[in-house]
């Protein structure tokens, strides 16, 4: 496991694993939101996604944090473990909410450089909550990565699913035992 992609629903805790899962095998961790938002919450265009997308995994390990399936022909690419987050819908939804509420009282910039935030209007209100994305794509999501494990694509990938926090920190602490 030299280049991982770690992918789940918002909320299952991606970034957190991926951190520490970087740490465990000396790899540059990758936060794909970092690289997708420019400032004043605006999106970036494909051309220029994909390009920062080939730029940071052009390196012998990393770990790269995030879903973008639009992206997966270049991430894929390179790949030799896609790790899936897999909690249960309540569990995630948990969790996405109290980030949510902690990212929109302390109003910490998200991704350096952006200025972007959350706040209690995006988070609750507007149509574009990571709230209300959660709810409507976490069995959507649950689906496509079932049938994406199957694929003819996944067949040379190491495909690892972690149905819970515990195997997460088994799988952590077997990687630091193995180091």
């Amino acid at each position: 496991m030299k280049r991982i992609n770690v992918i789940g629903t918002s909320g299952s805790g991606k970034s957190t694993f991926s951190q520490l899962l970087a740490k465990n095998i000396n790899a540059e961790y990758i936060e794909m939101d970092s690289l997708f938002w420019q400032p004043d919450w605006q999106e970036s265009s494909n051309d220029i996604f994909f390009a920062k997308i080939s730029h940071a995994i052009d390196k012998p390990t990393w770990v790269l944090d995030g879903n973008y399936s639009r992206s997966q022909s270049i991430k894929w690419k390179t790949a030799d473990t896609i790790i899936w987050l897999d909690y249960g819908f309540f569990r995630t939804f948990y969790q996405v909410f109290c980030r949510s509420i902690k990212r929109a009282w302390n109003k910490n910039e998200l991704w350096q450089g952006t200025g972007n935030k959350e706040s209690f209007y995006k988070t609750f209100l507007h149509k574009d909550s990571i709230i209300l994305w959660m709810l409507t794509n976490y069995h959507r999501n649950k689906l496509r990565y079932s049938v994406l494990m199957q694929t003819e694509e996944m067949r040379n990938k190491k495909f690892i699913r972690l149905k819970s926090p515990q195997e997460a920190t088994d799988l952590l602490s077997e990687i630091t035992r193995l180091s």
